[in-house]
């Protein structure tokens, strides 16, 4: 492995340990949630703010957060059992679901936007005056493309 690969790979590695992402049960901003399950509380909250179509198919849901369609299958269970999840036949295709947050789903997601948002003001608020916040956004913005655009060529 390259140096600069392996100086890369640890570097990600130390800031997904420092940020939390490793705590199953709870969020990096602290929310009492395992963070697929705030992810995806995020994107249905947004598909709502952004669409006026019907609720989001549990398909787009899975690629949203990167999640199989097992599963998301599993996800949605739970977070039907916890509340926070409709679930109904697609108006447009029989073989779909769409979901939809639940009232007590919105407010939760609220919660975790907002304590994301104050997690993410601070992080930012900490980053030395030699690197500009967005720099920092490009820099994270070029390895996600990077990431993503490599997807066929894991093993």
């Amino acid at each position: 492995m390259s140096q600069g690969a392996n100086d890369l790979r640890q570097t990600i590695q130390r800031f997904i340990r420092a940020f939390g992402l490793l705590a199953g049960d709870q969020t990096p901003c602290g929310q009492p949630l395992p963070p697929s399950h705030a992810h995806a509380l995020m994107v249905l909250l947004e598909h709502e703010e952004t669409s006026r179509s019907e609720g989001l198919k549990q398909q787009d849901l899975a690629e949203a957060v990167g999640l199989d369609k097992s599963s998301v299958t599993r996800l949605c269970a739970r977070m039907m059992s916890a509340g926070h999840l409709r679930q109904a036949p697609s108006q447009t295709d029989g073989r779909a679901w769409t979901l939809s947050l639940s009232a007590k789903g919105r407010r939760v997601a609220k919660t975790v936007q907002e304590a994301s948002l104050a997690r993410f003001r601070r992080l930012a608020a900490a980053l030395p005056e030699s690197v500009p916040v967005g720099d920092a956004i490009r820099v994270v913005g070029a390895l996600t493309a990077a990431a993503v655009s490599g997807e066929e060529e894991r093993p």
